[in-house]
């Protein structure tokens, strides 16, 4: 089993950046493959990205390419999420979650159907 702990959200305003990170304890991390996914009130959760084991692979959604980065640190136990040229329509609760399945088959699937997550954090950008 893994715990994960969000941090780094807050009011930033738009074309700002942001750094999420996420902390793991258990399991040890680098056996799990990570992503973020985000969700709105009233709309479905968005995956965002995944990256793999060693995070030489990363897998974004669609939506999500360009703006967003993805990475990780198994020295720390820590996944990030680099946030930049934010928007008023990203504003959301993050989320980190971790999988066993590789990158490519869990965005498919979507990143919140993990059994894995954290508690999420909160980005709000002001336009």
């Amino acid at each position: 089993q893994v715990q994960l702990v969000e941090s780094g959200g807050g009011l930033v305003q738009a074309g700002g950046s942001l750094r999420l990170s996420c902390a793991t304890s258990g399991r040890t991390f680098s056996t799990y493959t990570a992503g973020w996914f985000r969700q709105t009130p009233g709309k479905e959760r968005e995956s965002i990205a995944a990256i793999s084991r060693g995070g030489s692979m990363t897998y974004y959604a669609d939506s999500m390419k360009g703006r967003f980065t993805i990475s990780r640190d198994n020295a720390k136990n820590t996944v990030y999420l680099q946030m930049n040229n934010l928007k008023p329509e990203d504003t959301a609760v993050y989320y980190c979650a971790a999988d066993t399945r590789p990158g490519a088959i869990w965005l498919r699937a979507g990143i919140a159907s993990s059994e894995y997550r954290g508690q999420g954090t909160q980005v709000t950008v002001s336009s």
